[in-house]
């Protein structure tokens, strides 16, 4: 188990009910924080993932709010903040991949995309931030896809998080004067729902000869939103397995 490094913190996850964002939540969790994560779908997915953390003695609640409709998210960021008195971690999560050739990608399919991976990642950040106050911390979860796009058909979803990598920075300056830093993790393969059936193709690439897993990633977010990250802002930090290397 963790060390209760983040005790009596409240914590606000989008898309946390699967994948990398379940990792998060769990390994929040285990660290102390009571956390809030959203879903958009599967309720009975998010209400499993509840009870298992509550089951090994953490805090947490899901909410369900769709991270592209801003009514959605920041009403359901005020009354988690609400609910907990203040917001001391937020991590926008959420997202969106879209890979298809460029001659089959509409200008829908870009506005969905950018929607929900950049979009919300900034109405996120700014509801989050009326609450937030010294020693917060603001994590995104971008991709390697911003150094390496890697595929062709990848080029809407490495725009998507070369525009969070890019975001970080500049909300990293906004920020840092009021003790809020803003970070940005970079996950490589990570072994979820989107990359299943990939496996073959994907751990040759891997200097590890393995995919990562979430609670890998939600460890990296639990350190960065811990006292001993204080000093790292408008960072991005590459959790790949040696992927970019």
């Amino acid at each position: 188990m963790t060390s209760p490094f983040l005790e009596g913190k409240s914590a606000f996850v989008t898309g946390g009910s699967r994948g990398i964002g379940a990792g998060i939540v769990r390994a929040l969790a285990e660290a102390g924080a009571h956390v809030t994560f959203t879903y958009a779908n599967s309720p009975d997915v998010a209400a499993a993932l509840v009870s298992d953390i509550q089951a090994k003695g953490g805090q947490a609640s899901a909410v369900r709010a769709d991270s592209s409709d801003e009514a959605s998210l920041v009403t359901a960021i005020d009354s988690a903040a609400k609910a907990r008195g203040r917001l001391d971690i937020l991590v926008n999560n959420a997202g969106l991949l879209i890979h298809s050739p460029l001659e089959e990608t509409s200008l829908a399919d870009f506005d969905r995309l950018f929607g929900v991976n950049v979009r919300a990642v900034f109405i996120g950040t700014k509801a989050a931030a009326h609450h937030m106050g010294e020693g917060a911390s603001v994590i995104n979860v971008g991709s390697v896809v911003a150094d390496r796009s890697g595929f062709p058909g990848s080029s809407l979803y490495s725009a998507s998080k070369g525009a969070v990598q890019a975001m970080t920075r500049g909300l990293a300056r906004d920020l840092g004067p009021r003790g809020i830093t803003v970070n940005n993790v970079q996950p490589g393969p990570i072994a979820t729902d989107m990359t299943t059936g990939y496996e073959e193709m994907l751990i040759p690439m891997l200097p590890v000869g393995r995919l990562g897993q979430p609670m890998e990633v939600g460890a990296l977010v639990a350190y960065l939103a811990g006292p001993q990250a204080r000093y790292i802002n408008g960072a991005s930090l590459t959790i790949d397995g040696g992927y970019l290397s």
